[in-house]
């Protein structure tokens, strides 16, 4: 009897979560698609409509960045041991220093 109650139980959970997840999908589709007329920088009709943007895009004065904020050096496998190398290398010293 237990597990019939389980059963069930699951089966009701499972209808809910998927009939949740179906409903957000087409709520972020419709969302979508009412937005994608207008453009980030573009300036709206509306302005109760305005999207505010986040505040890391930004700069001092408030104005949108047009940069990337996120800039990646590509460097070699070996400059990057080196680098490690050296990090370690200098760790280890200053530690055998303080315990002397």
């Amino acid at each position: 009897m237990l597990h019939a109650i389980y059963i069930i139980a699951f089966a009701v959970l499972s209808v809910l979560a998927v009939s949740n997840l179906i409903r957000n999908i087409i709520m972020f589709g419709t969302d979508t698609r009412r937005t994608s007329n207008r453009g980030f920088g573009s300036a709206p009709e509306n302005a109760g409509q305005r999207s505010v943007p986040h505040p890391e895009m930004l700069d001092e004065t408030g104005r949108v960045l047009d940069e990337p904020l996120l800039v990646m050096k590509s460097i070699s496998l070996e400059d990057a041991r080196e680098q490690l190398d050296a990090l370690y290398e200098g760790n280890s010293e200053n530690t055998t220093d303080d315990d002397a």
